[in-house]
């Protein structure tokens, strides 16, 4: 190496430089990279391969993005994108710092150059091929440095386009996100209303269940009442034995009642005396609904009843009121429904002479029997298990049937085949039979229509007077009187 003395300036402005040739090749197109190592030493660090450029950088980046934007969320895909901005603004910051270390060069090589310019002048010989030497090498290097320069504005350009990809990305992920949230919300607004109907749903099915449910108690204990009721009828137990000791106590009661109203005619007639002559009649039976009365002779000189004239009537407690009942001409007359609350009296004539027999009071009514037809006016249609005795034509029928006695009309089968059906009309009749023996106080007159007409035997005179009074009461709804035949008015005594 050269030795530079003080005189070194004199001597470079003795010595001629010739100019360097600007076609100088170098090994390395790149800006080498310089740092100083042991002894104070300037190295040149080797190019590693494996470096990419900031160009394939940010087109690898771009292309991972784009790739993942199909496969990523929404909210995952803002994140990328706004990660991907600040990559893109950080590059952006690099390149205007890389610009100004660039500009930063090209002044270090200009001031360089100018120094190598002087310091031309100044040597001479070798030195100066040296000196000339380092200013192509200093020139080969700004060519470079512009070259480079080139690709950091274009590299500028590229990172500029990308960052206002990605802004336009990011802005277009928040657009999609909000659009998203909002779609989110409607859809979950939704979801509260068809829960909130859902529940309103299960809450009206619950009432509906309690209902229904207490509904099915309520048939479950009649059914369960119903049952006791039929074991009670099929299985003997407390209940039956207490009502076969009632049954026995009314009828004790019934035979007590008939003495009492004996022992009260004997003593109305020991009272009358001789007055009125001998008696020749009496009443006999229970003065009370659901019984009946017959005419008895007290006297060997009474005719015979088949020879007399019978006519009964039905008076009012103060006397005032006598209504002759149409049909009843028998020696035994079965009180109805009617006939409660009146006095019932009978006019025996025989060869011009009359004996009136009555009751000592009122007929009573049945007891529990208005209890039984109020709960039967509740039904729709009750039925009524008879047997016909008697019929309008020329064709008896002796076997069971049903009589149906409904709010608006009455019907009468035999099983499955109905006999008749009529509704209540002013034609239709309904009484007690009057007359018939002991059994007149089971059974009825019906007549449906003109020319059709029925006597019924019921199963107990209980069933017989419920019918009848149900019957009436149906009628009278209907504005329909229900009596029996020549029904008038009472007389004025």
């Amino acid at each position: 190496m050269t030795r530079m003395t003080r005189d070194f300036g004199d001597t470079m402005q003795k010595d001629a430089v010739p100019a360097v040739s600007a076609d100088v090749i170098f090994a390395s197109l790149r800006f080498p990279n310089y740092k100083i190592g042991a002894n104070n030493q300037i190295m040149e660090t080797k190019h590693d391969p494996k470096v990419l450029s900031m160009k394939e950088v940010v087109a690898r980046e771009t292309a991972q993005l784009l790739e993942q934007q199909k496969r990523l969320s929404v909210r995952d895909l803002a994140s990328k994108f706004e990660k991907g901005l600040a990559a893109a603004a950080k590059l952006s910051e690099e390149a205007r710092l890389r610009e100004a270390a660039s500009l930063e060069k090209h002044v270090l090589l200009k001031k360089l150059r100018d120094a190598l310019q002087s310091l031309k002048g100044r040597v001479a010989g070798r030195n100066k091929d040296d000196v000339a030497e380092a200013i192509a090498m200093v020139e080969a290097l700004a060519v470079q440095l512009t070259q480079r320069e080139g690709e950091l504005i274009q590299e500028k350009a590229e990172v500029k386009k990308l960052t206002n990809f990605l802004k336009q990305a990011s802005e277009d992920a928040k657009k999609l996100v909000n659009e998203e949230r909002a779609f989110a919300r409607f859809e979950i607004e939704n979801a509260r209303a068809a829960v909130q109907r859902v529940e309103e749903a299960l809450q009206e099915h619950e009432r509906m269940s309690q209902a229904s449910g207490k509904q099915d108690l309520e048939q479950l204990m009649k059914e369960v009442q119903e049952a006791r009721r039929i074991k009670m009828l099929h299985q003997p137990s407390k209940v039956m034995d207490m009502e076969h000791e009632l049954r026995a106590l009314r009828v004790q009661l019934a035979e007590k009642s008939r003495l009492y109203l004996r022992l009260q005619k004997e003593i109305a007639r020991t009272k009358k005396g001789e007055e009125n002559g001998p008696h020749l009649y009496e009443l006999e039976g229970t003065e009370t609904l659901g019984s009946y009365l017959q005419i008895q002779p007290c006297s060997d000189n009474a005719p015979e009843l088949s020879t007399c004239s019978l006519h009964w009537y039905r008076v009012s407690t103060e006397g005032a009121k006598k209504e002759f009942i149409s049909g009843a001409t028998k020696s035994v007359y079965a009180p109805e429904p009617f006939d409660v609350g009146h006095i019932l009296q009978v006019d025996i004539i025989s060869n011009g002479q009359k004996v009136t027999l009555s009751t000592t009071g009122p007929i009573d009514p049945a007891a529990g029997l208005g209890t039984y037809v109020e709960a039967l006016v509740r039904k729709h249609d009750t039925e009524f298990n008879v047997a016909v005795t008697q019929t309008g034509s020329d064709n008896p029928m002796e076997s069971i049937h049903v009589l149906h006695v409904g709010k608006m009309r009455m019907k009468l089968c035999k099983g499955k085949s109905t006999i008749v059906k009529e509704y209540y009309s002013s034609s239709m009749q309904l009484c007690g039979v009057r007359g018939g023996g002991n059994a007149a106080a089971q059974a009825v007159f019906w007549q449906p229509k003109q020319g059709l007409s029925f006597v019924l035997a019921f199963e107990s005179e209980r069933e017989r007077n419920a019918a009848i009074m149900l019957a009436r009461r149906f009628a009278f709804d209907c504005n329909i009187i229900l009596a029996g035949p020549d029904h008038k008015a009472p007389l004025e005594t």
